[in-house]
């Protein structure tokens, strides 16, 4: 599928996968709040095993999934969904997903400005190829995601 408009490329694997043929999640930033006046859409693809860290952010987010299988964390909950289902993510909630067997396509919708900024930056600032968790990290930081550490053992 060729993608329109603003185009970003983000690896969303482990660090030593980002070196495969594929190892990026590929999207398009379709509309954004500067657009819309409030709300951002996008498209995204990605291969097998791809897709965000558990994270968080203050605005919310919706997933239609268009192609294929991808599993959702959700607070403490997953779930698996499969073409046609949408997913709702409350603004403050850390979620994840990952693309199942034969990657997928997702549609996805935030219910303020934030996230198209952050694709934009890390399109422009970020190497595929060589990828630095701590630029990532700082540039999500900046654009008011979070990333959660598991709990410690005791």
């Amino acid at each position: 599928m060729e993608l329109p408009h603003a185009t970003f490329n983000v690896c969303l694997r482990h660090v030593d996968d980002c070196r495969e043929p594929e190892p990026v999640v590929k999207g398009a930033v379709l509309a954004s709040a500067a657009q819309t006046g409030s709300y951002e859409i996008f498209f995204q693809a990605g291969p097998e095993g791809s897709g965000p860290p558990p994270h968080n952010h203050p605005w919310d987010e919706a997933f239609y999934v268009m192609r294929g299988e991808v599993a959702f964390g959700i607070g403490n909950g997953e779930s698996l969904s499969v073409a046609g289902t949408l997913v709702h993510v409350p603004g403050g909630t850390n979620h994840w997903f990952r693309y199942g067997r034969g990657g997928g396509e997702i549609l996805s919708m935030t219910s303020g400005e934030g996230a198209s900024a952050f694709f934009t930056d890390v399109d422009r600032n970020m190497s595929p190829e060589n990828p630095d968790l701590g630029k990532f990290i700082a540039i999500a930081e900046s654009h008011r995601l979070r990333f959660p550490l598991p709990p410690r053992a005791v």
